[in-house]
């Protein structure tokens, strides 16, 4: 379900001028958060010892909130770190200095961990086919914020994580992957949020390595080809 990053004729639209070959080296995350970023803290030690390990790097831990508590964690964890403040800023002039900022640092991969913020297109197109977000409930029913308190709300007995590819839309991109949580006996928000994250935690880091893999993949299969 995977969608490659397009190209244009000059290759502005790629989030990535590579050296060396995609399919041996680590794929380079750029992970954006606003707040605490526990799903960062997730990614970082799968990139460390887990089903990462051997597959990404952290290119870069940025925030649109410079004192956002995620930052001081990420550079606790040995992350390289950037922020500027989004407060009061226009949304495409802001997001076209996020993306001079994030490309100083080559990722691949922009991977989206509770950043709080709505992407313009100008963002988007400069990352394209490379942003992944990860959303607490099937974007087929509900989009945007508070996904948690309408899970709750509305007495659910069971939600799904979803991990997908950012579009112009809001929680419109294409699914990576969606996995199930059991809210049954789960009678405060507080519980809801917990078993949630419990599996968001583990499955942004498993859809990222599934999606490098992959990637990796069809890099081998076009460089056969080719040489063949």
């Amino acid at each position: 379900m995977y969608t490659s990053a397009p190209t244009s004729a000059s290759g502005r639209n790629r989030p990535l001028q590579a050296t060396g070959n995609h399919s041996s080296r680590k794929a380079r995350l750029a992970i954006l958060l606003s707040g605490r970023g526990s799903n960062m803290v997730a990614l970082v030690q799968a990139v460390q010892a887990g089903v990462l390990q051997n597959l990404a790097e952290v290119g870069v831990v940025f925030s649109n909130v410079p004192d956002a508590p995620g930052l001081a964690t990420a550079a606790a964890l040995g992350c390289p770190t950037a922020s500027r403040s989004s407060q009061g800023r226009k949304r495409a002039e802001f997001d076209a200095e996020v993306v001079d900022v994030l490309r100083q640092y080559q990722p691949d991969y922009v991977v989206l961990a509770g950043y709080m913020r709505i992407l313009s297109p100008t963002f988007i197109r400069a990352f394209a086919g490379r942003i992944l977000n990860i959303h607490p409930a099937d974007t087929h029913q509900h989009q945007g914020l508070h996904a948690y308190e309408w899970a709750f709300d509305n007495r659910l007995p069971e939600t799904k994580i979803t991990v997908h590819l950012v579009d112009e839309g809001l929680d419109t991109g294409p699914i990576l992957a969606q996995h199930p949580v059991n809210l049954r006996g789960a009678d405060t928000l507080a519980e809801v949020e917990r078993r949630g994250l419990a599996v968001e935690h583990r499955v942004y880091a498993e859809t990222l390595a599934e999606l490098i893999k992959q990637e990796r993949h069809a890099e081998r299969s076009r460089s056969i080809s080719t040489s063949g």
